[in-house]
C-alpha cells in the first residue's frame, strides 16, 4: 500500500495562513485595496458623493454641500470617512473610495469571524473567498456611494444581534450594545434602513421561533442609549440649523421615495429576484445545493466546532428574502439596494461549495473576472470628465470663475481642484423640475435650504451674458459641440474632452458691457 505523502511546504504555508484570522483579514483587505484607485470616478454617484465629501473637507464638516448648496439626500458617515482619508492621503480616487472599502471589509470580517467559531477556520476562509471574489461584492467595494457602507454595517448589526441571543437562551449584553451601535452607524450611513432592515431580519426570525422574550431583551436600555448617542446628535444639529430638514430627509427622502412612482430607475417587482443571482455568478450556480443545505444543516466537526443549526441557516435564508422583498416594494430600484443580501447569500453558497473541490479552480477564475471587470471600466471611463478637470486645473488662476452649462459635472471640481463652487446654468424656472428625479431637482431642492446661495449658484442661461463683463477669466464647461447662445458668442474653445468642452473668456476682451 502506497504511503500517504506529507504535505508540501506550499500547502503547509497556506494552511498556516488560513488558520490565522489576522492574516486572513489582512489579505482580504489588501485584495479590496489593490484596485481601489485604478479607475476614474463614475457618474453620477461617485462624482456627486465624492464631491460632497471634498466640499465638506474644504468648508463645513457638519453640513453636506453639493456645488455650495446644502445636500440632504444622505447622512454624513460616508463623507466623514472619505474626508478623513483625503486629509491623510490627499485628494485622489483611492482616498475617495475608502468608505465603500470599509463597508465591504466589515461585511466580510463579520461573516468570517462568526463562521470561524462555528465551522472552523478552513470553511470560514473558503466562504470568505467566495464573498471576496463575487463580482457584485467586489465592484460594490470600490464604488463610492453609500450602499456598500450601509450593507456592511447592517451585516455587522445582524451578526451581533444573533450572537446576542445565541448562548443557550441567554442574552449577552455586550453583543446587544454592539448590534445597536452598528445600527446607529448604519443610520448615519444611509438613513432609516440602518435599523429597519436589521430589526425586520432578526425580529421576524426570533418571532418565528417563538423567542419573543429574547426579542424584548434586545431592546435593552443600554443598547438603545448607545444607538441614540451615536445616531441622534447629527440629525438634531442639522435640524436646528435648517428647520425643514426633518421633513425633507425623513418624509420626502424615505417615505415618499419608497411609496411614490415619480422617481427614476423604475423596474418591475421581480427585478431583484432575477438580478441578484445574475450579479453573483459564478457562485450562484450553487443555489440548488445551497437550498438543499437549508434542510439538513451543517453537522458538527470532529475537532469540536459546533456546526450550523438549521435555525441559523434559516436566518440566512430569511435575511436574503427580507432584503430582496423590502426593496422590491418601491417602483424605483437600483442595483446597490440589495447589497445587504450579499453576505448571507454568499455564506450559503460558500457552505454549499465546500462539499466539493470546484472552489479550487473557480475561485481564481472568479478573482480574475473581478480584475478584468475593473480594468474594463478603467479603460472605458464612461462619462468621466477627468480630462476636462485636469485641463481646467492646469489653466485656472486665482480669482477665475467657473460655469457649468446645463450639466452638473459632478466629478469636475474634484479633478480640477476647485476651491469655490461653480455657477450652474440651466432652465431653473422650469415648473417641472420638482416633479422629475434628476440632477436639476437635486440642486433645486438644495437651494430650498439656502435661497441666498442658490441665487448665487443657480443661474438661468440668459443671465450668463453678464459674466462677460466680470473681471478676470470665466471658464465654461459644456457638453460636446455646445454652441454659445446670443450674448456669449465671444467664447473661445480651448480644450475638447471626450465628454465635454472647455471654453473661456476674459472680461477685458468684451466690448459691450453696461
Amino acid at each position: 500500500m502506497q504511503a500517504k505523502q506529507p504535505p508540501s511546504a506550499l500547502a503547509t504555508a497556506g494552511t498556516a495562513l488560513l488558520s490565522r484570522p489576522v492574516l486572513v483579514l489582512l489579505v482580504f483587505a489588501l485584495w479590496l485595496l489593490a484596485t481601489l484607485g485604478a479607475r476614474p470616478l463614475m457618474l453620477p454617484d461617485e462624482g456627486r458623493y465624492v464631491g460632497v465629501a471634498r466640499e465638506m473637507l474644504l468648508g463645513d464638516t457638519l453640513v453636506p454641500t453639493l456645488h455650495g448648496l446644502p445636500f440632504f439626500h444622505k447622512p454624513p458617515l460616508m463623507y466623514w470617512l472619505d474626508m478623513a482619508a483625503m486629509r491623510m492621503l490627499g485628494f485622489n480616487v483611492f482616498a475617495a473610495r475608502i468608505a465603500p472599502f470599509i463597508g465591504a471589509w466589515l461585511m466580510g470580517a463579520a461573516v468570517y469571524l462568526d463562521l470561524r467559531r462555528r465551522i472552523g477556520w478552513h470553511g470560514a476562509a473558503i466562504t470568505l473567498g467566495v464573498l471576496a471574489t463575487c463580482p457584485f461584492f467586489f465592484a460594490g467595494a470600490q464604488y463610492a456611494n453609500h450602499d456598500m457602507l450601509v450593507a456592511g454595517l447592517i451585516t455587522v448589526a445582524v451578526v451581533c444581534a444573533q450572537r446576542a441571543v445565541d448562548d443557550a437562551g441567554r442574552t449577552v449584553l455586550r453583543w446587544v450594545v454592539a448590534a445597536w451601535s452598528a445600527m446607529a452607524l448604519a443610520v448615519l450611513a444611509k438613513g432609516l434602513i440602518g435599523f429597519v432592515l436589521p430589526g425586520l431580519i432578526v425580529g421576524t426570525w426570533l418571532l418565528a421561533q417563538g423567542r419573543w422574550r429574547q426579542l424584548l431583551r434586545l431592546l435593552h436600555p443600554l443598547g438603545l442609549l448607545a444607538f441614540a448617542l451615536i445616531s441622534v446628535p447629527w440629525f438634531v444639529a442639522v435640524q436646528a440649523r435648517y428647520p425643514g430638514f426633518f421633513d425633507y430627509f425623513f418624509v420626502e427622502q424615505h417615505f415618499r421615495r419608497f411609496a411614490l412612482t415619480g422617481f427614476n430607475n423604475v423596474q418591475p417587482w421581480w427585478f431583484f429576484a432575477l438580478a441578484l443571482p445574475a450579479l453573483t455568478l459564478p457562485w450562484s450556480l450553487w443555489l440548488a445545493p445551497a437550498v438543499q443545505l437549508l434542510r439538513r444543516g451543517v453537522s458538527p466537526r470532529s475537532d469540536g466546532t459546533p456546526g450550523l443549526p438549521r435555525a441559523l441557516l434559516a436566518l440566512y435564508a430569511w435575511w436574503i428574502v427580507a432584503v430582496v422583498g423590502f426593496f422590491s416594494l418601491p417602483s424605483s430600484k437600483l442595483i446597490g439596494y440589495v447589497l445587504p443580501a450579499v453576505a448571507p447569500l454568499c455564506t450559503l453558497l460558500g457552505l454549499a461549495i465546500l462539499r466539493g473541490r470546484a472552489w479550487r479552480w473557480l475561485m481564481p477564475l472568479s478573482a480574475a473576472g473581478c480584475l478584468i471587470l475593473v480594468a474594463g471600466v478603467a479603460w472605458q471611463s464612461p462619462h468621466s470628465h477627468r480630462d476636462l478637470g485636469l485641463a481646467l486645473g492646469a489653466r485656472m488662476q486665482p480669482g477665475d470663475r467657473v460655469v457649468f452649462v446645463d450639466d452638473p459635472f459632478y466629478d469636475l471640481p474634484f479633478y480640477a481642484g476647485l476651491t469655490q463652487p461653480p455657477i450652474v446654468l440651466s432652465r431653473w424656472d422650469d415648473p417641472d423640475i420638482p416633479r422629475r428625479d434628476n440632477w436639476r431637482k437635486e440642486l433645486h431642492d438644495a437651494g430650498r435650504f439656502d435661497p441666498g446661495a442658490a441665487a448665487q449658484r443657480l443661474w438661468r442661461t440668459e443671465r450668463a451674458a453678464g459674466l462677460l463683463c466680470a473681471p478676470g477669466t470665466v471658464w465654461f464647461l459644456a457638453g460636446k459641440g455646445w454652441q454659445p447662445p446670443p450674448g456669449l458668442e465671444g467664447l473661445v474653445r480651448v480644450f475638447e474632452g471626450v465628454n465635454g468642452d472647455l471654453l473661456r473668456t476674459s472680461g477685458g476682451q468684451r466690448p459691450v458691457c453696461p
